[in-house]
């Protein structure tokens, strides 16, 4: 139980606060909201509609992924579409539910479209936007974007500082090594609904525990041994300054069972199939121990998508609403 707080400016900010909140846990949709466990390109055709499902069933957000190419080594296409296309689609057709990016890759695109591009999102969506960012795992795509794989953490700290600059300054100034300098005479427009847009780290990104603790808002990894959880979360704790809650979450693949007693079974830390009431048992525990969101990809599961999200929709997400 964390006796942290958030900051004014996430505070009172709805896109942060309906996905992280003191002592509770919530539960986000990895796009496409769906299984497609036989190939890497799923059909979209009920993108929208499972969206609008996710969105009035009480889901905390729908997260995109930042996927530009097939890579056959890695299987997966995400939700096919360009991020931040989607996003503005989503955000035309959904009312309450946060939308979040996990995560753009910023070594591989330009910071300053990259914040115009959130600050954008955030603006159509009525400011219900997260912007979470990595540093890319899949070397392939490096080359085609002429790009270095060996200095991606110093460009992804650099972008992620421009970001910063571009959207809570006026006619800012800034000289960068990776990504161009800022003069002070030109200025980003438009800027976030607030004074700050909500930033995270999905994955290492390359960074060490102390950059979560200080500088990312929150930090969502992937194939977390929950046994650690606790301690994950008590280390960003202690990194940081004694006042600020910066939380944690993590990502797992579920293959959700029609058997609601089927007991869990976890994979590789990320790869979790069971039933409903050992998965309610399973995120109380790790509620218990500080994580604050799971982010589910449905990709394993042969299930129609509207029957497992109406099963977590009625049966699990009420379970934790009031935890």
């Amino acid at each position: 139980m964390t006796d942290l707080i958030l900051p004014p400016h996430l505070a009172d900010n709805k896109a942060f606060t309906r996905v992280f909140q003191p002592n509770k846990i919530t539960f986000g949709l990895i796009a496409p909201f769906k299984g497609y466990p036989e190939g890497p390109v799923p059909n979209m055709s009920d993108h929208a509609e499972l969206a609008k499902m996710a969105d009035e069933g009480g889901i905390s957000a729908l997260w995109i992924r930042d996927v530009p190419f097939y890579d056959p080594n890695f299987g997966d296409v995400a939700q096919v579409y360009d991020p931040f296309v989607d996003l503005g689609y989503l955000a035309a057709i959904t009312k309450n539910i946060t939308l979040g990016t996990a995560g753009i890759v910023s070594p591989l695109r330009n910071p300053i479209l990259t914040a115009k591009q959130a600050a954008s999102v955030d603006q159509l969506s009525g400011g219900r936007f997260i912007l979470g960012m990595s540093s890319g795992d899949r070397p392939v795509e490096y080359p085609a974007f002429g790009c270095d794989f060996e200095n991606r953490a110093d460009r992804f700290r650099e972008a992620w500082q421009m970001i910063r600059t571009l959207n809570e300054n006026k006619f800012p100034k800034m000289a960068t090594q990776h990504h161009g300098n800022l003069s002070g005479n030109i200025d980003l427009i438009p800027k976030p609904v607030g004074s700050h847009l909500p930033m995270i780290t999905i994955g290492r990104a390359r960074q060490d525990m102390s950059w979560f603790a200080n500088q990312s808002d929150a930090w969502i990894w992937h194939g977390v041994d929950p046994k650690r959880s606790k301690g994950i979360v008590q280390e960003i704790e202690e990194q940081g300054d004694g006042k600020t809650w910066h939380p944690f979450g993590y990502a797992n693949f579920l293959d959700l069972s029609e058997n609601p007693d089927e007991p869990a079974q976890l994979h590789n830390n990320i790869f979790l199939r069971t039933g409903r009431n050992a998965l309610m048992e399973f995120w109380e525990q790790q509620r218990q121990d500080g994580v604050s969101h799971i982010t589910l990809n449905l990709k394993p599961t042969r299930r129609p998508a509207k029957e497992v999200l109406q099963e977590l929709i009625e049966y699990v997400v009420p379970q934790f609403s009031h935890s």
